[in-house]
């Protein structure tokens, strides 16, 4: 076969992710400490540039190259731009934290970098094999980065949590690959559909390794009872590497799910009974809703607060992917951008009202934010009723789309279900606001931050409540790209 150099082109935002990461690490190289904000912009640059790239080189049709393993499509568009995106504020947050912190090193971008092309290729993968390489790409990052401060026991501890877990999860997932491929013969996603016809749907083999995967998946989304990492690795881990890993990988979990349940394997989504994966997905995000919202009230820390939190979203986004229809898949695509904007801000709030020495971690931190910074204690207000799916907020509209979608597919009690949580989930944000306007403050102190990170964190914060005044647009958006 001759290779089509025409092939390169869909491939141009992986290929220039790889090409920056590696230019990130050979310029710090050279860089003293002291001048390590270059390292910074052209991480942050690059970012912009990606995004560019990728819009420009996206068309309306679906692109498969690489002998069946790379897809293009508007979906993949979509999901990169947003995890372009989410990094860029990710890292922009972080800036200030790592300085103080001694911990503003070339390394931490690096690595970043070699997370979201990880990140990318997921996104864009047809086949599982390509899937696999890109999760690994992204946990390795990851692994790397909750350790990332040395001196810290409890980021020792969360990074070999986190790696025990990850590797037992990575090779669960595998397994169950390998059942599906000794099942079907393939490994392609758009042909799998079709094999699976052929072998029949009551195959035990390919039942197994349906559970199999799900179980792996499980793992990565963090959804009960496979999330007992994701709180100790969100409260063990500096929290500019819990900003980054609570936020944009939850977008290429999505697309994980996306290409290798809905793409891949939809003829065993057992609609309407608990056959299949539907049924697996029921039982995952009523759980997720349940234990999250209801673990996270106990909690005093609020890395670990918003950990429970992320647990009870992944079940709301799993809600909408269950529903097996496209607006269900729509729902759940909005819901899962958007939450990705909401976990970054909350975040870097957190950030910065850390400083040197002072960690933010604890609920009383937040006491009387209102008296001491009037104007982020309402972006923060903003974010937690996003969160808590108060309107006018965007994150109202995002419960509200997914739970549409499940009752039209007769799983009302299914949306009863999210409701009930919903409610039991607003306390937790709330008891946030009290905090911030009701008590006095036990701490003085200004907050400090660059002039960048204060008026990026206030869009941010104010995306929240201009979404939801005007959510058509994001959600026409992902409309298109699921291919409504």
């Amino acid at each position: 076969m001759q290779f089509d150099s025409n092939q390169l082109i869909p491939v141009l935002p992986e290929i220039y992710i790889l090409s920056l990461a590696c230019l990130v690490l050979v310029i710090d190289l050279f860089i003293k400490q002291e001048n390590r904000i270059v390292t910074y912009g052209i991480t942050q640059i690059g970012l912009l540039l990606a995004v560019a790239i990728t819009v420009a080189v996206g068309q309306p049709q679906t692109q498969i190259i690489f002998d069946g393993s790379y897809i293009r499509d508007p979906m993949s568009d979509v999901l990169k731009v947003g995890i372009f995106v989410v990094s860029f504020l990710a890292f922009l947050y972080a800036k200030d934290y790592l300085r103080d912190r001694d911990l503003f090193k070339g390394e931490f971008y690096t690595l970043g970098l070699f997370a979201v092309l990880g990140m990318i290729i997921m996104v864009s993968a047809n086949s599982f094999l390509t899937i696999y390489l890109g999760l690994e790409l992204l946990a390795l990052s990851m692994y790397a980065l909750v350790a990332f401060n040395r001196d810290s026991q409890d980021g020792a501890e969360a990074a070999m949590k986190y790696f025990v877990l990850g590797a037992l999860a990575s090779g669960i997932l595998l397994y169950g690959i390998s059942m599906v491929y000794g099942m079907t013969g393939t490994i392609r996603f758009d042909e799998l559909g079709g094999a699976i016809q052929k072998v029949g749907l009551d195959n035990v083999v390919l039942v197994f390794g349906l559970v199999f995967i799900v179980i792996g998946l499980s793992f990565k989304l963090g959804a009960v009872p496979f999330h007992m990492w994701v709180p100790d690795v969100y409260h063990g881990a500096p929290t500019a590497v819990t900003l980054f890993l609570g936020s944009a990988p939850k977008i290429a979990a999505f697309a994980l799910a996306m290409r290798m349940l809905v793409d891949g394997m939809e003829p065993l989504v057992g609609q309407g009974g608990w056959q299949g994966w539907q049924g697996m997905l029921i039982v995952l995000a009523v759980l997720s809703m349940a234990i999250g919202n209801l673990i996270a009230i106990a909690q005093t820390n609020i890395k670990r607060m918003l950990a429970y939190s992320t647990i009870s979203h992944v079940g709301f986004i799993l809600l909408g992917i269950l529903a097996g229809t496209k607006e269900g898949y729509t729902a759940a695509m909005f819901y899962t951008l958007v939450y990705a904007l909401m976990s970054a801000g909350g975040f870097g709030i957190v950030i910065a009202l850390s400083r040197r020495g002072f960690e933010a971690e604890n609920l009383d931190d937040y006491k009387g934010l209102n008296q001491r910074n009037p104007w982020f204690a309402g972006m923060m207000l903003l974010l937690m009723f996003s969160m808590a799916g108060v309107p006018p907020t965007v994150g109202f509209f995002a419960k509200l789309f997914v739970l549409d979608a499940v009752v039209s597919v007769d799983l009302t009690w299914v949306a009863l279900v999210g409701v009930f949580f919903s409610i039991i989930g607003a306390f937790y944000y709330i008891r946030i606001i009290k905090l911030m306007y009701f008590d006095k403050p036990s701490d003085e102190s200004p907050l400090s931050m660059g002039v960048d990170t204060q008026v990026v964190l206030s869009l941010n914060g104010l995306s929240m409540l201009y979404l939801g005044l005007f959510p058509a647009g994001l959600l026409s958006i992902c409309h298109t790209a699921i291919g409504g």
